[in-house]
């Protein structure tokens, strides 16, 4: 197949961009559901009078459906997209980037969506599907699943299914506490979307996420903390994002003394509140209640995910300086960052 791709990109490059533009259209209405031509043009950078015209070609082909809610794939189009996704993969030198990745950071495997969620929430939606999907096939028997906050988390929350533990018995955790502005986003409220959607059940972590030593010491003494922690200290699966550390410190409304700490000593990535320097070095660290980077030894399977291409420098740094990483979901962008910085 690759030769025949080689030769059709230098006789009719024109056709690989319009058949990488079309699937694009039919991979971002496959993830939404049901999409309107808006939301589309939007998430894909494209002009709703593009958007316009290639979904009335694929209308005609019998891939697209369209109702007074937006446009959905049919049954066809679900083929198609299938069909094409390897193809997609083999065009972007997608499969032979994420064997690149796996061998320079020594994991079992790396998914990489094509696109960049900088620019599209499809990709980051697609990001949460690839995340789901490889969970499920961990599961086994009672598993405990310990996941962290963030829109990525969410999104795979999102993606989740009522037939996602197939019979099995799934608890979700969250992997620290926290009350900060997003409620949504929040490790509690992922896990416990998680649970709602495939039927499955949870515990909650009723702790805040920037707390004091003394405190903390106090608080773990609740046997409700006790036990969550526990819990989350023993998960078979842990889900987690990789954060910008400047970033997440604002957020967090860290004060101006330590962000200038974090600022000089040039802090890179945040994970489970550890914030890391580019070389993966730990350069701070929050007061927390719930995972640390020791406890991700224990776990049978580590799932990070992030991406977008300003995501890049973070990743490497988290990548540098974890202690246990196996899979990788992110995507193109991302990925051609993380290759591209030595």
């Amino acid at each position: 197949m690759k030769p025949i791709l080689n030769i059709q990109q230098q006789l009719v490059p024109d056709l690989l961009d319009v058949m990488q533009k079309r699937y694009r259209l039919l991979q971002a209405v496959r993830i939404a559901g049901t999409a309107g031509r808006r939301t589309l043009a939007q998430s894909l950078s494209m002009t709703e009078r593009v958007v316009r015209s290639e979904a009335e070609f694929l209308k005609e082909r019998g891939l697209l459906d369209f109702s007074a809610a937006g446009m959905k794939l049919t049954e066809t189009g679900m083929d198609v997209v299938r069909e094409l996704e390897e193809l997609m993969l083999e065009l972007k030198g997608i499969d032979s980037m994420s064997e690149e990745l796996k061998s320079r950071y020594n994991l079992s495997e790396v998914v990489i969506i094509p696109g960049n969620c900088d620019d599209s929430a499809f990709v980051k939606k697609a990001i949460g599907e690839a995340c789901a999907s490889r969970i499920k096939t961990y599961l086994s028997g009672k598993t405990i699943i310990a996941v962290t906050g963030g829109s990525t988390m969410a999104d795979t929350a999102r993606t989740m299914k009522p037939d996602f533990a197939d019979g099995k018995q799934v608890l979700f955790v969250p992997a620290r506490g926290g009350i900060g502005d997003d409620v949504r986003n929040e490790a509690n409220t992922v896990a416990a979307l998680m649970a709602q959607n495939t039927n499955g059940s949870h515990r909650v972590l009723y702790a805040p996420e920037r707390i004091s030593p003394d405190v903390r010491e106090s608080l773990l003494q609740e046997p409700a903390i006790k036990e969550a922690v526990s819990m989350i200290q023993s998960a078979d699966i842990v889900l987690h994002g990789v954060g910008d550390a400047i970033a997440m410190a604002k957020r967090r409304k860290t004060p101006e003394a330590e962000l200038s700490v974090l600022e000089e000593n040039e802090a890179v990535a945040e994970a489970f509140g550890y914030y890391f320097n580019k070389e993966g070095d730990v350069i701070h660290t929050l007061s927390t209640i719930g995972l640390k980077l020791g406890d991700l030894q224990h776990a049978k399977v580590v799932i990070a995910a992030a991406g977008g291409a300003s995501k890049g420098k973070a990743i490497r740094s988290y990548l540098n300086g974890s202690p246990k990483l196996d899979i990788l979901v992110t995507d193109e962008a991302a990925a051609r960052e993380l290759l591209q910085q030595t």
